[in-house]
């Protein structure tokens, strides 16, 4: 009986974490990829004019998570500001989305 109820719970935080990694791709998708580009690596374009870094680039790579998650609700730059407009659990699951994308 114990086995099982282990088992279940098990499932149970498996599926809240795939729920969490969707929300973070999908808010991802829609407030962040059109600057950051769909793999993390923006067109050239928007490299040139509003200066966002690929994921790949040393600085973001070096960047802490902690520090992501302030830039994306503070603002930086060019960048703007997604408190209010997004809920810290949005913030924490797009910036986890986004860092999975670094290789």
């Amino acid at each position: 009986m114990k086995i099982r109820t282990g088992l279940s719970m098990s499932a149970i935080i498996f599926a809240s974490t795939i729920a969490i990694a969707q929300q973070g791709a999908d808010v991802y998708n829609a407030k962040c990829q059109g600057c950051h580009g769909a793999t993390g690596v923006p067109r050239p374009e928007v490299v040139k004019y509003v200066g966002v870094k690929p994921v790949t680039d040393p600085a973001v790579k070096g960047m802490s998570r902690e520090d992501m998650i302030a830039v994306t609700r503070n603002g930086l730059n060019k960048m703007p500001a997604f408190k209010g407009k997004l809920t810290d659990a949005e913030i924490k699951a797009s910036v986890d989305y986004f860092r999975s994308l670094i290789r």
